[in-house]
């Protein structure tokens, strides 16, 4: 980025580069270096506005936790509506899947960030983990309507699914076909659950 470029949102523009980097080589080799390098921006930006580079991955893995949970609040309201499994896949992919797959793997690399996160946002409120009350929250109130088998173990769909995208964002999340790959295992995983009650 050319000198003198002003940049609007500077912790937002930091936090986009430190998803590159963790997308191109991992989180490993992130550093405030790295970040400002893949942000085209000279590093005492980062600590004009973060007391530290660990004060900077705090600060993304709330910020990136809020949004995956904003994303999907309004999940259990579209009960009832449209497809199950659209609904899901819609909610659960509205997050880039760069930011999946940059979140997902910094929180298994770096575990102290969920306790940061939860210090912040609440207890079970760090990133993917806290979809799994949305989604069966979701699920139950389909079971609740019939959409669902009056059997059907929401809380185990919930893990499922929501384990199928950590899957996919972990492993594959920089692969174009990775958000299809979510919606298949979802719809896989509903349309199984909607036809097979538990025995």
């Amino acid at each position: 980025m050319p000198r003198g470029v002003a940049i609007t949102e500077p912790r937002q523009h930091l936090f986009v580069a430190a998803e590159r980097v963790i997308a191109a080589v991992g989180p490993s080799q992130l550093t405030s270096r790295a970040v400002t390098r893949e942000g085209g921006v000279a590093t005492g930006l980062l600590f004009a506005h973060f007391a530290s580079f660990d004060d900077f991955l705090t600060g993304y893995a709330v910020d990136r936790s809020f949004h995956i949970a904003a994303t999907t609040a309004g999940l259990g309201e579209r009960a009832g509506t449209g497809t199950v499994d659209a609904n899901l896949g819609e909610a659960l992919l509205a997050t880039p899947m760069i930011t999946l797959l940059a979140v997902t793997r910094l929180f298994a690399y770096r575990p102290s960030l969920t306790q940061a996160v939860e210090a912040v946002l609440g207890s079970g409120s760090a990133a993917l983990p806290a979809l799994e009350r949305t989604v069966a929250g979701y699920l139950t109130a389909e079971r609740h309507i019939g959409r669902l088998p009056a059997a059907a173990d929401t809380e185990a769909l919930a893990v499922a699914v929501v384990g199928a995208l950590h899957h996919v964002a972990l492993t594959d999340g920089a692969d174009p076909a990775a958000a299809s790959r979510v919606r298949r295992a979802i719809t896989a995983l509903t349309t199984t659950a909607s036809l097979r009650e538990p025995s």
